[in-house]
């Protein structure tokens, strides 16, 4: 084999990125462990004790580079949330009001019907809504303007009488985008604050939506409430740090007396701030150093000392004369110089909650002006993260609220100075919030204005001048990125229609843990099984060499995965065994080409050369066209559906690396050191050797068969129909677990008398499970309905008996609600869509690849036929058993990647056939077409037999114990495993040769 170096060499380097990848996720479980060990199953213990080593250096890399526990965390191997609970929400933030919002509302009725008409066209379409409106306006009335309707106060310096509808158009799209950007820099600044480990937060190809994944998330309630809350704007005065320092210190003091009391009735008394505040010591104690400290080892050391004269020797010390200020540093220069502006103080992000604590205290709030507020700044101070400001806000107003919200911005927009060269944020107000502004900023001068932000300061400009007329320029900024931030924040205050949540994933811990369980079983036996078997049909020597590749295979496929920071799933699991089963076929090829060699009468060098060679075609082939499979479900798939493509990916490209290259050099390895080789055990030697199956001859009974099952099929279809998800029909789905078993009737009828319908209820795994699936109230986009149908639930069940009375929403949503999901009615209408032009993609893209491969376009018809034939009687089971089967057989997303993964096994099956056939018509020209199919069919038959079994049993082995979320998308795999290899000696085979031999009579015919 040529370049067995370079070979040999990226195998060594790719298992070293592997395993300093997988590193990472071995250090996090081990820290992860140390914190189980220390809360003893207090979970708030667990949290604190994590929490207080995040900035905390616990792995050094071979002594080059040391990563923090917050760094090992986000290198980890993702989990999905259906193996490790938490939430998976899609929100859309509506461009419908949006557009409403910059047309003032108009009444105009040319705008209202091309809103109306536009609604209408986004169901059949792809196209962003501006586009749509736009299109829609013109349909209506092609004379009509939309200057006379958008040339409102706040868009005159944009939109003239004279713009035209394409200029008006592109206006309103700028503006739409700005928001929908703004939203999601909303959303994501408050899911950073909300402190989830791992969040993904991405805005989706469909414009206006955005993906939000958290996981580990409890309390659902307060996640909903947190995306969906509209964004609080505000202005507010400051007070100057050296006004501020002289009641810190102060403050200082009376911590010290009171600490020093508290220390002298209990040693272990906990710090109390209010009734629902408290301090755990003993975390604090875990790691005093980095708790009470990280200023000080991270800033400059000695400033605080600097600042106080007291030169303290060591950390406790300074920790007992000066309390707060271990925790906050002052805002000081190293020679004890109070810095001008409204930062009083830094501390760690750690600390923030400690000093809130304190400052909220009442013998410590009272030392402070009664208008006295502090708030932090949103972004930290250093380049790590670590590090936020304390600012001081002034309360001007009798009511306490800020004297300017962000209702009163009209526009604002990243710029540059008159020079050009600094950035920096022009900002708009209405009249109303002009005078206010103009008194801000006369009685400020030379003092900063904190712009606020959900509670979180994100810029505290310094006023020059006073400002009249509402225009006004932020100057001072450090790049463009931060120019644009500020101005989206500033347009967040007149963005009419905050983010809805339209599609819903709950995973509760428990079942998630009960899936890692399950999918990490399922992995193993399958795992097992494979192995042993390939060790048993090929010998110890080659099915060893094929079990070695199969383990390195795993080892790449997890460290890829690692690598890219992609998400293992459950569905995941399933992508990465299934893979397992598929990546034998590879090994099975080569084994079987190595061994018509010897019997050739080749030596055992040249046989395993020539085997190889001859086995790349088919190999490749079959492969591709699965890879070009998992490509379309990734494109069109989400969540766990593109984690399964993910998986299949990276598995087949992984899987042809060890099956060809590895394997290869260890055969070149054993061949120069002369060990015995053995392709094949005496068990299995002559199983299906020299077979001679008349196919051709048993086509019409195929015919028959398939045709039976297809009619049967499509009857079902048309008559019985499909159980769809509520992926494909829009609503919600809890899984809900008793203390007891129940029964399904007694769950509808407490649920009918709440929801005013009956909702549909099947027991889901064991007898006290259940599945509840309800549209109830699913057109409803208020902010509180989630809650509200949530709520409804865990009443009608109390109502029954089926639960506790004395139970509350937040202890059954994380006691009994085992998951949930959501999804709207424009999600499944996308989601439908998507479905249908995936299949419809992968089915061209595969005829298109085998026409290209085989030059032939009998083949690709053969084999399109195949994959409908393979694809209508799998629908047609599903349809026949959805309420026979003890198990749920719904059409959804995971279906449909069901579908197209059968399509892909299929198709390989056909391409490895139709390889065969193509090299016997070479090899035979003058013999009968039919013998030289029937021939090439017969010597696969070892390889499909080997290839289809080990892939049904591993499924089988899924089926079984990989738990009841994934039950009835393996049976979809496990019906197309069969049905696709029947289909490949039966269905494509047949017909490619009946039209060849059509196309042949009529090429005779034109000769003659």
């Amino acid at each position: 084999m040529q370049n067995k170096g370079a070979i040999l060499t990226l195998a060594i380097l790719l298992a070293a990125v592997c395993l300093y990848q997988l590193s990472f996720t071995w250090k996090a479980k081990q820290v992860e462990k140390d914190a189980v060990e220390y809360a003893q199953g207090d979970p708030d213990k667990e949290y604190l004790y994590l929490d207080s080593i995040s900035g905390e250096v616990v792995y050094n890399f071979l002594g080059l580079k040391e990563f923090t526990y917050k760094d090992v965390k986000q290198l980890e191997l993702n989990l999905g949330l259906d193996l490790k609970g938490g939430m998976n929400v899609t929100l859309e933030v509506s461009v419908e009001d949006l557009i409403k919002s910059l047309s003032n509302n108009s009444t105009d009725s040319t705008f209202n019907a091309a809103i109306a008409r536009a609604n209408e066209l986004q169901k059949e379409s792809q196209t962003d809504y501006v586009t749509l409106f736009g299109e829609a306006f013109e349909e209506i009335d092609p004379n009509a303007r939309l200057a006379s309707i958008f040339l409102t106060l706040e868009l005159r310096d944009r939109i003239n009488i004279n713009s035209t509808n394409e200029d008006v158009l592109d206006v309103i799209r700028e503006e739409t985008n700005a928001a929908i950007d703004n939203a999601f820099n909303i959303i994501r600044t408050r899911i950073d604050r909300f402190g989830v480990a791992q969040p993904n937060i991405q805005q989706l190809q469909t414009k206006g939506r955005i993906l939000v994944e958290l996981p580990g998330v409890k309390d659902q309630n307060r996640v909903r409430d947190l995306l969906q809350g509209t964004a609080m704007l505000e202005f507010w005065e400051t007070y100057e740090n050296q006004e501020v320092y002289q009641y810190l210190l102060q403050a200082n003091e009376r911590l010290k007396d009171l600490e020093s009391i508290e220390s002298d009735t209990t040693e272990t008394e906990t710090e109390q701030v209010d009734e629902n505040a408290e301090t755990d010591e003993e975390v604090a104690e875990a790691d005093t150093a980095e708790t009470e400290s990280s200023l000080l080892d991270e800033l400059s050391e000695g400033a605080a000392d600097d600042t106080t004269g007291a030169g303290m020797d060591n950390l406790e010390n300074f920790r007992e004369e000066y309390p707060l200020f271990a925790l906050l540093n002052p805002s000081t220069d190293q020679q004890g110089q109070l810095f001008p502006g409204p930062a009083v103080g830094i501390a760690h992000f750690k600390d923030t909650a400690r000093v809130n604590d304190i400052l909220a205290r009442e013998q410590i709030k009272n030392i402070f002006p009664r208008d006295l507020m502090f708030r932090w700044t949103a972004n930290p101070v250093d380049e790590a993260g670590n590090f936020f400001r304390l600012i001081a806000l002034k309360v001007t107003t009798r009511d306490g609220e800020p004297p300017l919200d962000g209702d009163v911005i009209t526009d604002a927009r990243q710029d540059f100075d008159q020079f050009g060269s600094n950035p920096e944020v022009s900002m708009s107000m209405n009249s109303e919030g002009a005078k206010t502004w103009q008194r801000m900023t006369k009685e400020n001068i030379g003092k900063s204005i904190a712009i606020v932000l959900d509670g979180y300061v994100r810029s505290f400009p310094t006023v020059q001048n006073e400002i009249s007329g509402g225009r006004s320029s932020i100057t001072g900024l450090e790049s463009i990125e931060e120019a644009k931030d500020l101005a989206n924040i500033l347009k967040s205050g007149k963005m009419p229609a905050p983010a809805r949540i339209i599609q819903e994933e709950i995973v509760g811990p428990s079942l998630g843990q009960e899936a890692i369980n399950s999918g990490f079983y399922s992995f193993l036996i399958a795992f097992i099984l494979v192995l042993v078997y390939m060790f048993f049909f090929y010998s110890r020597n080659a099915g060893l060499t094929a079990n070695v590749a199969l383990i390195a295979n795993m080892f790449f496929i997890i460290g890829v995965l690692a690598s890219l920071g992609a998400t293992l799933t459950l569905p995941g699991i399933a992508g990465i065994v299934l893979t397992i089963g598929m990546s034998v076929d590879a090994n099975v090829l080569i084994y079987e080409r190595v061994q018509e060699e010897l019997r050739a009468g080749k030596g055992l060098k040249l046989a395993i050369s020539d085997g190889y060679k001859n086995a790349y075609s088919a190999i490749i082939d079959g492969q591709v066209t699965t890879l070009l499979t998992g490509i379309v479900l990734y494109v069109f798939g989400s969540g766990p559906i593109k984690g399964f493509a993910t998986t299949l990916i990276i598995g087949i490209i992984t899987s042809l690396f060890s099956a060809i290259f590895l394997t290869r050099i260890i055969f070149d390895w054993k061949l120069k050191k002369n060990h015995k080789i053995l392709f094949s055990s005496k068990f299995t030697e002559t199983w299906l050797r020299n077979t001679s199956i008349k196919f051709l001859e048993k086509r019409k009974v195929a015919y028959i068969v398939s045709g039976a099952l297809i009619i049967l099929s499509i009857g079902s279809l048309t008559f019985r129909g499909l159980n769809y998800g509520i992926d494909f029909k829009g609503g919600r789905t809890y899984v809900v677990r008793f203390d007891q078993d129940v029964q399904v009737n007694d769950v509808q009828t407490a649920l009918g008398n709440v929801y005013g319908e009956i909702p549909e209820v099947k027991t889901f795994g064991d007898d006290n499970q259940v599945r509840i699936t309800t549209d109830y109230k699913i057109d409803d986009d208020s902010e509180n309905v989630d809650n509200e149908v949530e709520e409804l639930l865990m009443q009608g069940l109390q109502e029954e008996g089926l639960i506790d009375s004395n139970v509350t929403l937040e202890q059954f949503t994380s006691d009994y609600q085992m998951s949930s999901q959501k999804v709207g009615p424009s999600i499944s209408d996308d989601i439908r869509k998507d479905a249908v032009v995936a299949i419809s993609l992968a089915l061209i893209i595969i005829f298109l690849y085998i026409l290209i491969r085989f030059t032939n376009w009998q083949y690709g018809l053969g084999a399109i036929a195949a994959l409908a034939h393979d694809s209508i009687i799998v629908l047609g089971i599903f349809s026949l058993l959805y309420s026979i089967l003890p198990f749920s057989l719904e059409i959804d997303q995971a279906f449909i990647a069901a579908i197209l993964t059968v399509l892909g096994y299929s198709i390989n099956d056909t391409v490895v056939v139709f390889d065969r056939i193509r090299e016997y018509l070479k090899l035979h020209p003058k013999r009968n077409r039919e013998q030289n199919v029937d021939e090439a069919v017969n010597s696969t038959l070892r390889r499909t037999f080997s290839t289809s079994l080990s892939t049904f049993v591993v499924l089988l082995a899924i089926f079984l114990f990989g738990g009841e979320t994934i039950r009835g998308f393996t049976f979809a795999l496990l019906v197309g495993v069969v049905v696709g290899t029947y289909s490949s000696l039966f269905v494509a085979t047949p017909i490619s040769y009946e039209f060849q031999k059509k196309v042949a009579k009529v090429v005779s015919k034109r000769k003659k």
